[in-house]
């Protein structure tokens, strides 16, 4: 039994209370989504029941907090890693060490267990999660959808009793997330408690037992899973969590643009980590300027990498650059290029938002970064560390710092993972603008929401290569659509 009794929480960094008074019990092999607006607690509630609060994130607490009848707050981290299992948003982030196999064991060992019992617990989760070509590879050269499934077996190999997820799907196509259904559904065979919190719900409908819904900290709502799923469409946008059926999705396309003739150019892309089978093999490809162009393609397709190349941040490349009739070498891209990359911590550095906007800035401009921050919703946290924002709320602080860098071509990695309905429409609405600016965007995404709001250009990438690129028009929109239907299928 999970017990959450009059439970409220602040940050000591902001100061101001995150979650209020939960009252919440959830029974032994249950399986229960949070659900909410960015920022509403989700998180925070995930915290609270794996120990980092207090351990880790330290605030002020009210109430208390029972997993199977021991405090999580008073729990050494040792004692709870037997009983709780998480898997994070970015799991990279949990990863200890730089291969497969060891990644599996690391817990078993930590936790003394003898090598016949690690031995036995490695092959029964390899097995049963069916992931033996994962075994043996660097985790530096693994998909995202790749990197959650070692993740979750790195989980599982524990057998917890408790299994938390937060924002699971956030960076992961949709043949990944159906690798990640089959995950949880191995769980609940098990009899496993599970706790998950998402905005995008629809692959969950026939998985969870329980929807519990958060605003502002405060559960407004306790649904039985079977009739969350069947609610009204305005429900969901009321509350800022994606549409339930993506198959419902109807594809309009975004305001027309007369046809470009000015393109990014990019010739000769070769790329092959240490000599073994190439990643991307790219003769020419074509950016079309002043568009936002979604980069779509699986996990794995080399969407990432390519992105990386285009700003010069790949070492031994030698692929040629033609931006108006100028060519950019590797190291001069990066006064044309800014990219959000997927991982955003690995892009966060000072101590408040709004040093973050300025810290690249020859001259600060704080008006500029007022507005820009006011229009993602963030005008609220200038003075808050980014680190201990939610995982949407820091994705738009990347954001921010993007368009605060002026440069005139901008690449978003996954920029939507994390984000709740409304804060994925206001980003739609700031890459239009961008655009009517002059700027060209390139953004990778799994987000069919998104590129039906934002996105004028298509490029699908396939096993290293640009399979067909199109604008997006009443004509070709069939294509986009049976793309997506034939991923959720």
């Amino acid at each position: 039994m999970i017990e959450i009794r009059n439970f409220s929480f602040s940050y000591t960094s902001s100061g101001q209370s995150t979650l209020k008074n939960i009252n919440l019990r959830i029974p032994d092999g249950q399986c229960v989504l949070l659900t909410g607006m960015s920022g509403c607690g989700k998180t925070t509630i995930i915290r609270a029941l794996n120990g980092l609060i207090p351990h880790y994130y330290e605030g002020k607490s009210l109430g208390s907090v029972s997993v199977f009848g021991k405090s999580p707050q008073t729990l050494a981290l040792y004692e709870l890693a037997p009983i709780v299992g998480c898997v994070f948003q970015n799991p990279s982030s949990q990863f200890f060490n730089v291969d497969t196999d060891s990644e599996l064991v690391f817990a078993c060992e930590n936790l003394g267990m003898s090598k016949e019992d690690i031995r036995l617990r490695f092959n029964k989760i390899v097995s049963s999660l069916h992931i033996e070509k994962l075994m043996g590879k660097s985790l530096f050269h693994l998909s995202s959808g790749e990197k959650q499934k070692i993740a979750c077996a790195s989980v599982a190999v524990l057998s917890p009793n408790l299994v938390l997820m937060d924002e699971p799907s956030a960076n992961l196509d949709f043949s990944a997330i159906a690798n990640l259904q089959e995950m949880i559904q191995f769980w609940k065979d098990e009899g496993k408690t599970i706790v998950i919190a998402e905005h995008r719900i629809h692959y969950l409908k026939n998985l969870v037992d329980r929807v519990i819904l958060l605003d502002a900290g405060e559960m407004i709502g306790d649904y039985q899973g079977v009739n969350f799923f069947e609610l009204p469409s305005s429900f969901y946008e009321t509350h800022g969590i994606r549409i339930p059926d993506i198959k419902q999705l109807s594809f309009g396309t975004s305001d027309p643009l007369s046809p470009t003739k000015d393109f990014l150019e990019l010739y000769d892309v070769n790329f092959s980590y240490h000599n073994t089978q190439s990643v991307l093999s790219i003769p020419k490809f074509q950016l079309p300027l002043g568009r936002a162009t979604a980069l779509i393609g699986s996990n794995g397709a080399g969407k990432s990498t390519f992105a990386k190349l285009l700003c010069g941040l790949v070492k031994k490349d030698k692929s040629k650059l033609i931006y108006k009739n100028k060519t950019f070498p590797p190291k001069k891209r990066r006064d044309l290029t800014y990219l959000v990359q997927q991982e955003v911590n690995h892009q966060l550095f000072t101590e408040t938002v709004m040093e973050e906007l300025l810290i690249s800035q020859e001259e600060e401009n704080h008006s500029a970064a007022e507005a820009i921050l006011q229009e993602l919703h963030l005008d609220g946290f200038k003075d808050e560390h980014p680190m201990s924002l939610s995982g949407g709320q820091k994705q738009r602080v990347a954001v921010a710092s993007a368009l605060m860098s002026n440069r005139d071509v901008l690449i978003f990695d996954e920029p939507t993972s994390g984000l709740d309905l409304e804060n994925m429409q206001r980003f739609a609405q700031i890459i239009k603008r961008i655009i009517l600016l002059g700027k060209t965007c390139l953004i990778i995404t799994h987000d069919p929401e998104f590129i039906a709001l934002a996105c004028q250009h298509i490029v699908e990438m396939k096993n290293g290569q640009i399979k067909e690129q199109y604008d997006l028009n009443q004509t070709t929109v069939q294509k986009l659509q049976n793309f997506f239907r034939e991923e959720v299928s």
